[in-house]
């Protein structure tokens, strides 16, 4: 981050100078909301919490090195900037130094929403991107989000990384309630802003896809004026989402079809792992992926797209797609297991869209010659359609013929359900309560040559069993 002074995070935040705080108080580190991350000048963000309360941390933090403590109330001697609302002081005070580092730099923010996808096309962007900077560049000048932070917290965490050698900041811009993406655009305008898909994530807060569709089109009209947006030309909710671009905003789109700008052709797929011909403005170059399911190709496609708008040569594009990796854990992270197990971890998170695609990829992984087994948890965040929505992943899992299914936890129970009434399954489907009665199941049931995929909501924990399958036989 710049350097600041205690006056000026003050000033940006609209709070009060508290406790020990002199003119020399001046934050030169990192800006965060763990107390444990703390380095020396540090600005440490005391947030409360469901169960913690960052105030009660503050001290140790500025003990550990932390110059300044962004509070909701004075803490004694300890240097603070007293605010109304610690959460929109952090996002006030992220808008503040990215506005500072833009009209002093040539700085280019690429940001990236949907439903399904977010992550790994920032990750791509970042690979991308990172060899604009060059050889030996400094390590701020391409600032990528790590993991998901792509909240009203994580977001401006983010941004507060950027210094006067960042050249592109690439942001994940996520939501759970209609006006995520226009807060979060509002602290970070995008000079090129990518929607990818419109699914039913979170659609217990959202109510039904349209509320969807009008939150993850608020990146349209979040732009900078006279920037870029980019939109999945395939979801029809998407593109129509080119009506609500301000004039002077430039609208292009990627995908398959031909009226794309940026399009895949002739689409492959070889052992779960994507090859396709990557076309824009005439030009065109090859790209095979390592990334594993077919619908990485739209997400591809949408890195591709930033990078193009961002002056990235489409050759220069498509070998680093090529060479791209996944970054990002629990994401489609593919182990090949001594004893011959296959594991496909995608326990981060999970909605009906990513689910089904996870279990489309399992399909193709397995092939004719090798078993399927699939170990699915619930999917959270479905109000009402939970159960329909289960239901009908347990009916798909028998219709893509995977071999054995294991559904972990009460709450995915539906998913059992829905296989046992879509065909004659009897033992091909398990249900058991909790992770280690999964850990038996697949301890007596797993042989070598087996493909096994581990997906869940996050907060499920499934994510612990697919490390102990990626590492250890069970």
């Amino acid at each position: 981050m710049i350097e600041l002074t205690a006056a000026e995070v003050a000033e940006a935040t609209a709070g009060r100078l508290a406790g020990d705080v002199g003119p020399g108080t001046v934050v030169t580190g990192p800006v965060v909301v763990d107390s444990r991350l703390v380095e020396d000048g540090s600005l440490f963000v005391a947030l409360p919490g469901e169960h913690v309360d960052g105030h009660d941390f503050a001290g140790a933090a500025v003990a550990g090195g932390a110059a300044l403590v962004l509070a909701a109330r004075e803490l004694g001697q300890v240097p603070a900037v007293v605010v109304d609302d610690v959460q929109a002081a952090l996002g006030e005070l992220a808008r503040h130094v990215l506005e500072r580092v833009r009209a002093a730099a040539d700085l280019k923010v690429v940001a990236v929403t949907g439903s399904v996808g977010k992550t790994t096309t920032k990750d791509l962007l970042g690979q991308l991107l990172a060899p604009e900077a060059g050889e030996g560049a400094d390590p701020a000048a391409v600032v990528v989000p790590t993991g998901s932070f792509n909240n009203e917290v994580g977001l401006p965490l983010t941004v507060l990384r950027v210094t006067p050698a960042t050249r592109f900041l690439v942001l994940e811009m996520g939501a759970d309630r209609p006006g995520n993406i226009a807060y979060l655009t509002r602290i970070a305008p995008p000079d090129v802003g990518i929607v990818l898909a419109v699914g039913s994530a979170h659609l217990g807060y959202f109510g039904d896809v349209e509320a969807i569709a009008r939150t993850k089109g608020e990146m349209v009209s979040g732009v900078v004026p006279g920037g870029t947006v980019a939109l999945n030309a395939d979801d029809l909710r998407v593109a129509a989402m080119a009506d609500r671009a301000a004039p002077g905003t430039e609208v292009v789109t990627f995908g398959t079809i031909p009226a794309a700008g940026v399009r895949a052709t002739d689409v492959e797929v070889d052992g779960g792992r994507a090859r396709f011909r990557l076309t824009a403005d005439g030009a065109a170059a090859d790209v095979a992926l390592r990334l594993v399911g077919a619908h990485h190709v739209t997400n591809a496609l949408a890195a591709a797209t930033g990078a193009l708008r961002l002056g990235v040569p489409l050759a220069a594009v498509a070998e680093r797609l090529t060479a791209a990796g996944a970054l990002s854990p629990h994401r489609m992270a593919v182990t090949e297991r001594p004893d011959g197990v296959t594991v496909v971890d995608d326990a981060y998170n999970a909605n009906p869209d990513s689910m089904k695609a996870a279990l489309r990829t399992l399909a193709v992984m397995a092939g004719r010659t090798r078993r399927s087994v699939a170990v699915l948890g619930e999917m959270r965040e479905l109000g009402d359609d939970a159960r329909v929505a289960h239901d009908e992943i347990g009916r798909l899992v028998v219709r893509l013929n995977v071999k054995q299914l294991v559904v972990v936890g009460d709450g995915a129970y539906h998913i059992h359900e829905g296989a046992l009434q879509e065909g004659s399954w009897g033992e091909e489907s398990v249900f058991v309560p909790d992770l280690d009665a999964a850990r038996a199941v697949l301890r007596e049931t797993l042989r070598p040559g087996d493909v096994v995929l581990v997906k869940a909501s996050n907060s499920t924990g499934l994510w612990r069993l697919a490390d102990e399958l990626a590492e250890v036989a069970p």
